[in-house]
């Protein structure tokens, strides 16, 4: 009995971690392969400017649409124009010139006041936010820490050679008559 429960508590486990890391791999292509290709971006929200639309922590999945469809309301995704030049997700509140490189003025939904600036975007296509995931960006951003670049780089491989290791020198049942077998008969 102890062994049928041992192989059963080993089967979860292992279920588990299946899916476990088929969710890993359904993040990463989401996050990390897809947006390669242009259909989407996925940014994270790092200060309450726009709540209640979305919150700091939030993933933000934006998409490309022709800079000529630029329209008051919307919220875009582009990087300022003063200071570090960050990417900042902001609504629309007013275009000054239209055009192919037009400029507008932002405001965060949370914000008393415009952005202090002009924005002139560039390019053939505007980033505009297509939907939100909650909390999700905070992986991101943890993901970004150097403590987890550093298990990554050393612990993962680690847990792999011990988990390895622990597989190869697994006792091997030896073939014979169970103890059991005597009460049996």
């Amino acid at each position: 009995m102890h062994a049928s429960l041992a192989r059963g508590l080993r089967g979860a486990m292992e279920f588990a971690l299946r899916r476990l890391l088929a969710l890993a791999l359904a993040f990463f292509v989401f996050v990390g392969i897809v947006p390669r290709t242009g259909l989407y971006h996925t940014v994270t929200a790092l200060s309450g400017s726009m709540r209640p639309v979305f919150a700091p922590g939030d993933l933000l999945v934006v998409r490309p649409e022709p800079m000529k469809d630029l329209r008051v309301g919307q919220i875009i995704t582009y990087a300022i124009p003063v200071g570090d030049h960050h990417i900042e997700s902001h609504r629309v509140v007013a275009i000054l010139r239209h055009g192919n490189s037009p400029i507008v003025r932002t405001k965060g939904d949370a914000n008393s006041a415009p952005d202090p600036w002009r924005a002139q975007l560039h390019g053939r296509r505007v980033w505009v936010m297509s939907t939100t995931i909650p909390k999700i960006g905070w992986l991101i951003v943890a993901l970004r820490l150097r403590l987890v670049h550093l298990l990554c780089l050393y612990g993962a491989p680690l847990v792999l050679v011990l988990l390895g290791l622990a597989r190869i020198w697994r006792p091997v049942p030896v073939p014979g008559p169970r103890p059991d077998a005597a009460l049996e008969t």
